[in-house]
């Protein structure tokens, strides 16, 4: 095997799901002819390891590279949504609103009846007596 064949199979190694066929394979590649089995095992768990480390190293660089460019973007994350929907909660239980937007029957119910009772007490304060005859 050539050394061009032996770097194209580490660059695989490290970009894709090596398995540990494949990373026996490699390693006896890299290794001196007659090498001892457990040194070809051990250089084939390094390639596992390091082949593992760098796929999760690429993985992080995406999703960094995404969330970059959601918030060049202006969209909000998940947790920026969250808040937002608690601090409406909060404000809707302030104002006494159910989720659906109309206020609770029992404020409105005791809205009501002050009122009534405002109106009748006005008006019969401003009714004039009849004037006698």
């Amino acid at each position: 095997m050539t050394t061009l064949d032996e770097l194209r199979k580490a660059i695989e190694a490290a970009i894709g799901n090596l398995t540990p066929a494949r990373a026996q394979e490699i390693a006896k590649g890299f290794m001196e002819p007659g090498a001892a089995k457990d040194q070809v095992a051990k250089t084939a768990a390094d390639l596992l390891e390091w082949s593992q480390h760098n796929r999760e190293r690429i993985r992080e660089g995406i999703r960094r590279e995404i969330a970059e460019q959601l918030r060049g973007m202006g969209v909000a994350t998940q947790s920026e949504l969250d808040a937002v929907k608690k601090r409406v909660r909060h404000l809707e239980r302030t104002a006494g609103m159910t989720a659906s937007g109309a206020t609770s029957r029992r404020k409105t119910a005791a809205r009501k009846k002050p009122a009534a009772a405002t109106k009748a007490s006005t008006a019969a304060r401003s009714a004039k007596p009849a004037p006698a005859d």
